[in-house]
């Protein structure tokens, strides 16, 4: 295979479009194609009006021209070629080019420059021009693949928009209504009927009401990142007095005892980052073992992200479903063991992925968990705190390993 299979066109030949007023020269710079291995089929033009018939007749691969002609420059070749909207690599040939005026002509968009008096650099200088006309197209079909893919997603955007506005609206008021009337049949019926009938209302109450539950927590789900969340400076210690204050009743019946250190300010919504805390450590209360909880949350530095920490002594987590707990509506227990949807988790996980962070958990059965998550420090202030990342080189995959 020569060097121009892959860059030719499938005929075999190189299609040039030569503006040259001297019939020599142009049989000379197509002898410096042929010896540099290309098949050349040639078309030599003079004028603007000639250049725009050939052009409208076979679309040449590249555009090869002199820099002075009698009757209009060579560079005016790329006006016609930007006018036409087409996209051809156009390479000067030129008895003698300042480099000044190079410069200006590369400027302008000439792909390349070659003296008269060195056309054995041509061919190279014409490969080069094929290739980066090849990169361009390729560059623009990754652009207009990444633009069908954002306009895919917007749709898809558009279509969940669609099914939360359903979920809270439609499917709310019949469920309201469906668990009004079971818990009316229920107060108004239960003992009068046989003893099934009781049981059947309960499941239907009871099924109901958490179909309730369900609908709100992806709702939920679906609220995170979709409404345009304001970043802001958000004091973690802050978050931490609100997510203490809020989880109240449940540290003092557990006899949780929740210490920290010191914890850093982060880009994020406050709303969303007091979320995370609170569903992480409201999870290590829930899911205690037989000692009064002992949850700790840290934070330190890693590179350019803060690398959170909250460790507790509850069941543990089996290592084989350390991925699986992150899942929307994953459950590892039964709703009669451990309340609630197992939405919690993919909460924080969808929270902290869309502040260009990663959540993860260092996961021993019946040891306790340790949940670790990062957030990037890409505020102004904050790279003050995290330093330079040439200073740091703890990687992600070094933390998490």
């Amino acid at each position: 295979m020569t060097p121009t299979d892959d860059l030719a066109p499938q005929t075999g030949q190189l299609r040039v479009l030569h503006v040259e007023d001297n019939q020599l020269d142009a049989e000379l710079v197509a002898q410096a194609l042929r010896k540099g291995g290309f098949l050349v089929s040639m078309a030599v033009v003079q004028t603007e009006a000639e250049f725009e018939r050939e052009l409208r007749l076979q679309r040449p691969d590249v555009v090869i021209s002199d820099y002075n002609l009698p009757q209009w420059k060579g560079m005016d070749a790329l006006d016609v070629l930007r006018r036409e909207g087409l996209e051809i690599p156009l390479i000067l040939v030129s008895g003698a080019l300042g480099d000044i005026t190079a410069v200006e002509c590369i400027k302008r968009g000439a792909t390349d420059y070659v003296l008269k008096d060195g056309l054995a650099r041509l061919p190279e200088a014409v490969r080069r021009a094929l290739q980066e006309k090849r990169l361009l197209r390729l560059r623009q079909q990754a652009e207009e693949d990444l633009a069908r893919k954002v306009e895919e997603l917007a749709r898809s955007n558009a279509d969940l928009e669609q099914f939360a506005y359903v979920a809270s609206h439609d499917l709310q008021e019949p469920l309201r209504m469906v668990a009004a009337y079971t818990q009316l049949l229920a107060e108004r019926y239960r003992g009068k009927l046989d003893e099934n009938a009781d049981k059947f209302i309960g499941y239907a109450s009871e099924g109901a009401l958490r179909m309730q539950t369900l609908i709100q927590d992806l709702l939920a789900f679906s609220r995170v990142g979709r409404n345009g969340a304001a970043r802001e400076r958000v004091d973690c210690h802050a978050a931490m007095k609100e997510v203490l204050l809020s989880l109240g009743a449940a540290i003092q019946e557990s006899g949780a005892v929740i210490t920290h250190g010191a914890l850093p300010a982060v880009w994020a919504d406050r709303s969303q980052m007091t979320q995370v805390f609170q569903n992480l450590i409201g999870n290590a209360i829930k899911f205690r073992g037989k000692e009064p909880p002992a949850i700790s949350v840290q934070a330190e530095k890693a590179s350019q992200h803060w690398l959170f920490s909250v460790r507790d002594n509850g069941i543990g987590i089996a290592p084989e479903y350390a991925e699986n707990i992150f899942v929307v509506f994953h459950r590892l227990h039964g709703r009669t063991e451990y309340p609630g949807n197992g939405i919690g988790l993919a909460i924080c996980k969808k929270i902290i992925e869309r502040n260009g962070g990663k959540i993860w958990v260092e996961a021993q059965a019946d040891h306790g968990s340790a949940f670790k998550f990062t957030m990037p420090c890409d505020g102004p202030a904050d790279k003050e705190f995290c330093g330079d990342e040439n200073t740091d080189i703890k990687s992600l995959q070094e933390l998490r390993t």
